[in-house]
């Protein structure tokens, strides 16, 4: 089969009101002009998920998350079906589906479920009658026909997937920026977008907090090598290919500045200095699904040791009942939390050949009397935990340090 299918994704930005999705609506025309047949995945309109969330919430503080899946899911199937109407005014044959209908087949776990499958039968056969089809991101069905949703982001998931299984040319990611740049340019006017970024530098820099794309689906993009294009909905202009490699892999250290403000850090005191102790706690705590991120442990002097990690702020009251449950089992001191904390990452394939770049941030945050409170490293990245009303201005002092706005993109 020619590879003719584009994959195009709208994030709820994009289709946030009536307007953008009739603008969406002749983007997608213009496309189908060009003899191309158009696959679409919708996000919900707007901040339409949130609020489905907070009005759970009003019913029912803690909701099942069977339930919540439910909710949450028809955030998408609206947009599907509003932009299959726009379509349909202008003379465009379209259809909508669901996840189940386009048989998107995934685990059991409810809130963050996982692809198994897709069966693209019925997607083939109306691109085959000529019609564009439109489907709700972020959704699934388990085994069980249960609705599942992918976790925040998940319709970068299910285009990027649809994208493999479909072997399409291309999967265009829109938003609301550009493509993707050397720092948010809402903290940092003079951020430089990227022609081109690797599957591994975003990769790193999603999980690092930005915000671009979900992190999950570009583990699926790395893993099969689907060219995304980010891209702006709002204008005509190139954004930022994601590809396994670029031109400039040994002309630039740093690629991006990260923040995430979606950090917490819990610390245990007193924990006694034995083998098996960092195996109980983290055991118990990735049981129910929470990553840890960073962990310091103090020196031990007297057989016991202070031991800090941090987590994502949504995860805290979850984390923290369970730190102070394990806690008391190994008879532990105090379980202590700290929401002011933000975390701040340089990011760069180039860093792994290239000495001095953790220096070079340690200097810049000291000369302006930032304080670190925790460090963490990869091969292509460096991270930093501030105090949350430090983040911004930490971000813009390492993005001037690097010079990341003459970057050779």
């Amino acid at each position: 089969m020619s590879r003719r299918i584009t994959v195009q994704k709208f994030g709820g930005s994009s289709v946030a009101n009536t307007d953008r999705i009739n603008n969406v609506a002749e983007r997608i025309i213009s496309y189908l002009k060009k003899g191309e047949e158009i696959v679409v995945v919708v996000s919900a309109m707007g901040d339409t998920t949130d609020e489905l969330i907070e009005l759970a919430k009003k019913i029912n503080p803690h909701p099942l998350e069977r339930e919540i899946d439910m909710l949450i899911s028809t955030g998408e199937q609206i947009s599907s079906a509003l932009l299959a109407m726009a379509l349909h005014k202008r003379g465009y044959e379209a259809i909508s589906f669901t996840g189940l209908q386009v048989g998107i087949i995934t685990d059991g776990s409810h809130t963050r479920a996982k692809i198994i499958k897709i069966n693209t039968r019925r997607i083939r056969e109306e691109l085959k009658k000529g019609k564009i089809v439109i489907v709700a991101g972020f959704q699934g069905v388990n085994r069980k026909k249960d609705i599942t949703t992918l976790g925040r982001g998940g319709s970068d998931l299910t285009a990027i997937a649809l994208a493999y299984a479909l072997d399409a040319k291309i999967c265009e990611i829109y938003t609301d920026v550009n493509g993707i740049y050397t720092a948010d340019p809402r903290i940092v006017p003079e951020a430089k977008k990227l022609k081109s970024i690797t599957y591994d530098e975003i990769l790193e820099m999603a999980s690092l907090g930005a915000q671009v794309m979900q992190a999950r689906s570009i583990e699926v993009a790395k893993k099969f090598n689907v060219p995304i294009h980010v891209r702006s909905s709002f204008s005509n202009e190139e954004g930022t290919m994601i590809v396994s490699k670029t031109k400039r892999l040994e002309e630039a250290v740093i690629t991006g500045v990260t923040l995430s403000k979606n950090e917490a850090k819990i610390t245990i005191r007193d924990v006694p200095d034995r083998p098996g102790i960092a195996a109980k706690i983290f055991g118990k705590i990735s049981d129910e699904g929470i990553n840890v991120d960073m962990i310091v442990q103090n020196v031990s002097k007297i057989g016991t040791t202070d031991l800090s990690f941090t987590i994502a702020n949504s995860d805290l009251s979850k984390a923290i009942k369970l730190a102070r449950e394990v806690s008391k089992d190994i008879n532990a001191g105090e379980v202590s939390a700290d929401e002011d904390i933000a975390r701040v990452s340089v990011v760069g394939v180039g860093m792994r050949t290239y000495p001095g770049i953790a220096a070079g941030v340690f200097k810049a945050l000291a000369e302006k009397k930032i304080n670190i409170e925790m460090i963490s490293t990869s091969d292509i990245s460096i991270s930093c935990i501030v105090k949350k009303n430090l983040g911004e201005e930490a971000v813009r002092i390492i993005h001037k340090k690097f010079k990341l706005h003459k970057i050779n993109s």
